[in-house]
């Protein structure tokens, strides 16, 4: 990746999903003399990172007078604190790139300006191992370079994909920011189905992870889409059609997720600020 930055790119919040951006952009070949990253309550393992690169932490931010993308990976708790510390970077004409969950371009709008541009994202956990899937919508005042910018920085932690309307991240939340955790608990269910077979705890433990993670990774590098797996390894009367009786019947998993997914979707919308 070569992201083309004419200025600083302020990095406010150093956590793990602000964190995870930042490695993507080392390992990515962003200059790191261009990176300035402020965040009070830095790791050490974070600290070192920036020292080793030589990346700026917590200079004044009167001093930093030629930010092009202030990117925001704070708490969405914190937001009203820390926001208010750093309008001083709108001077700029910034782009404002958020990763923080629940807050809505409107929210930004209130402390940095009608006119800025502001672009809001959901990632996901498998960011922190560039694997991951950010979506993003923006508001008008984005420029078509400004998107290309953004889409090259979240392209360091994985896919992204773009929304043409911000209510639609609520859905996005539902289906891939909450999704990973479904992914888990299914891999719980599917070990704890397998000790009450007789298998020991942690043969099965080995065997959901080893089996979800396998099936993940043969579905992301074959290409194929899910329904003509589950096909393929389908034996008429065999096995898995037996247990696929009872995952795909009316009141089975796709009745079970759909009202999980809108009951995220529904509570996404009501966080939203």
């Amino acid at each position: 990746m070569n992201v083309a930055l004419t200025g600083s790119l302020v990095l406010v919040g150093a956590g793990k999903m602000g964190g995870a951006m930042l490695e993507g952009w080392l390992k990515s070949g962003v200059d790191p003399k261009k990176i300035v990253v402020l965040d009070p309550f830095v790791s050490d393992d974070m600290k070192a990172l920036l020292s080793k690169h030589k990346v700026s932490l917590n200079p004044a931010v009167a001093g930093i007078g030629n930010a092009e993308v202030v990117s925001i990976a704070v708490k969405p708790q914190m937001m009203e604190e820390v926001l208010p510390t750093i309008i001083g970077l709108g001077a700029a004409k910034p782009l404002i790139l958020s990763v923080a969950a629940g807050k809505t371009i409107a929210s930004f709008e209130r402390h940095f300006g009608k006119t800025a541009a502001i672009i809001r994202t959901i990632p996901n956990t498998p960011a922190s191992i560039g694997r991951g899937i950010t979506a993003m919508s923006a508001n008008p005042n984005v420029s078509a370079k400004q998107l290309q910018l953004a889409t090259e920085l979240l392209s360091a932690i994985g896919e992204v994909v773009t929304v043409d309307r911000e209510e639609l991240i609520d859905c996005v939340t539902a289906v891939s920011g909450s999704g990973p955790a479904y992914v888990f608990y299914m891999t719980e269910c599917l070990a704890a189905a397998a000790e009450k077979l007789g298998l020991p705890p942690a043969l099965a433990n080995q065997l959901a992870r080893a089996t979800v993670a396998g099936s993940g990774e043969l579905m992301r590098a074959s290409g194929i889409d899910a329904a003509t797996l589950r096909q393929n390894v389908t034996s008429p009367k065999g096995t898995t059609h037996a247990a696929l009786q009872i995952l795909m019947a009316e009141d089975g998993l796709g009745p079970l997720f759909e009202k999980a997914v809108k009951a995220a979707a529904k509570r996404s919308k009501e966080l939203a600020s």
